[in-house]
């Protein structure tokens, strides 16, 4: 294992040098249920696209061909399961070193698998996985991440006592119970935040760091004490990787899940989140009558969280998955616009969803080589670090700008709406030709009062272009240079700072219980 890291790592150095640097802002692919062999021959591919990481499935042991199988842990010390084992893990991890591209790995450590149907015991992992680690110990050496495998890693005395959890707005229950399916289901052994447990975690998340793991997901992450989640990601353990939460809520202020979990989570912890509050933001003002406008107020209103914490989302893999959030499923028009806004945006780090059809919709398999996502995520890098600034907004449609290089407007109706621009009072690149990113439609801007047109349904997102606005070859340039570098005469609204460069599974396989 250790001299596969060595020539993965020695490789890596080798080819550095050749790469471009790493985009200029964050947008990462969840690759869901993607075998780490597949992630691996698409790392070119996947950073061609702008993606700047990839969120893998589990690093454990576990069984099964369902996707909710992976997340029911039976051992932290080894990586396998039908996607991968942990030589496929280095490989992948290598790949996208290689390429600049952040490796994230999904974790899981509320709770262990749920083998009731087996055995009567709660040995982790248990003398029939053990007996399989003996019978080919050469391989399982090299599978090995820490710790001795002749010996279970957990056993009883390191569970809450077993019961389901039935009040989700009870903390305790939420925090010490286990998710259960119901239908006499006894649910996923609860893992205690006890010193032994503790430690086992940090050796494990110290492992797939020293394996090339750039960041985590926590997965379930409301259902483990702010104490337990804090004692296993401190700051010297984590060298400043980030980790982002799970902790799914039904909206932001006033929602009884956000005030007992998320906002205490954000309060208590130096850890980032899915923004849950500003997804129930998006289906509200994207759905059948809503109204675009509160966007722009949803972290004032407590309806978003901190963007610097934030990862953002029109789509999951929890609500296509599962029946209990399949309501949550938003128009395929709606999301696409809902995406545009969070792309073109310039805030929270963008996580999007790529299944391999797991739902049966069709819509989510391949979704992020989709044109249109990858022309969002080509405007999402080169915008980075341009200010966003309001020009007009209604119930129907919001026009806004990015610095004076960009402006994005979104039109959810049904009807054509144009919409007047001041250019004096919202500065341009002008005289300059802006292209849209979406459709190719070029915008002409000459000073004083713009005209824009957004069709019904759709997001158009111009761009300064600077060949066609003649900023291209030098001595364009030299000729012009006011156009080619800023808005004339006119404050673009500050200085630029530019940045350098499952859960819900049914246990006993019934995918439609409230497990969260």
């Amino acid at each position: 294992m250790a001299r596969l890291r060595r020539l993965a790592g020695a490789f890596v150095l080798a080819c550095a040098a050749l790469l471009p640097s790493a985009a200029g802002a964050e947008a990462i692919l969840h690759a869901f249920n993607w075998r780490y062999a597949d992630i691996e021959a698409r790392a070119s591919e996947i950073r061609q696209l702008g993606y700047t990481g990839v969120l893998v499935a589990p690093p454990l042991k576990s069984e099964g061909g369902q996707w909710w199988a992976r997340y029911q842990p039976q051992d932290y010390r080894v990586i396998d399961h039908p996607l991968g084992d942990t030589e496929a893990f280095v490989r992948m991890s290598a790949a996208l070193e290689l390429r600049g591209l952040k490796l994230y790995a999904d974790l899981v450590l509320n709770h262990m698998a749920n083998e009731a149907g087996q055995r009567a015991d709660l040995s982790f992992p248990g003398a029939r996985v053990r007996s399989v680690y003996t019978s080919d110990p050469a391989r399982w050496e090299r599978q090995r991440l820490f710790g001795d495998l002749a010996t279970d890693l957990f056993d009883g005395g390191d569970f809450h006592p077993a019961f389901c959890i039935t009040d989700y707005n009870n903390v305790t229950q939420v925090q010490s119970g286990r998710l259960c399916s119901g239908g006499g289901d006894t649910g996923l052994p609860d893992l205690q935040g006890s010193a032994k447990v503790i430690n086992a975690q940090r050796q494990y998340i110290a492992a797939l760091i020293a394996l090339g793991t750039d960041g985590f997901r926590l997965d379930a992450a409301k259902h483990m004490t702010l104490a337990h989640v804090n004692a296993v990601f401190d700051p010297v353990l984590l060298a400043g990787r980030p980790v982002f939460g799970e902790i799914i809520t039904g909206g932001g202020r006033g929602n009884t899940e956000y005030e007992i979990f998320l906002k205490p989570w954000m309060a208590q912890t130096p850890l980032q989140a899915y923004d849950f509050p500003l997804f129930h933001r998006l289906r509200q003002a994207f759905g059948f009558g809503g109204d675009l406008s509160i966007l722009v107020t949803a972290q004032a209103d407590e309806q978003a969280i901190d963007p610097r914490r934030a990862w953002t989302f029109a789509v999951n893999h929890d609500i296509p998955l599962n029946g209990i959030f399949r309501g949550l499923i938003m128009d395929a028009t709606d999301e696409t616009l809902a995406w545009a806004w969070l792309m073109a945006r310039g805030e929270g780090t963008p996580l999007v969803y790529s299944d391999n059809n797991e739902s049966g919709d069709n819509r989510w398999n391949g979704l992020y080589r989709r044109s249109d996502i990858a022309a969002m995520l080509g405007f999402h890098n080169a915008l980075a670090g341009e200010p966003m600034r309001m020009v007009s907004q209604s119930n129907c449609h919001l026009l806004f700008r990015r610095g004076d290089r960009a402006l994005v407007g979104i039109n959810k109706c049904g009807e054509t709406r144009t919409l007047a621009v001041d250019v004096e009072a919202h500065p341009l690149r002008a005289p300059g030709r802006f292209r849209d990113a979406l459709s190719d439609h070029v915008l002409a801007v000459s000073g004083g009062a713009l005209a824009v047109e957004l069709p019904p349904r759709s997001a158009r997102l111009w761009r300064f272009d600077p060949d066609a606005s003649g900023c291209g070859p030098r001595r364009l340039r030299d000729k012009i240079p006011q156009r080619c570098t800023q808005s004339q005469g006119q404050n673009s609204g500050g200085a630029i700072q530019r940045r350098d460069m499952r859960h819900m599974r049914a246990p006993s396989g019934r995918p439609n219980a409230r497990i969260d």
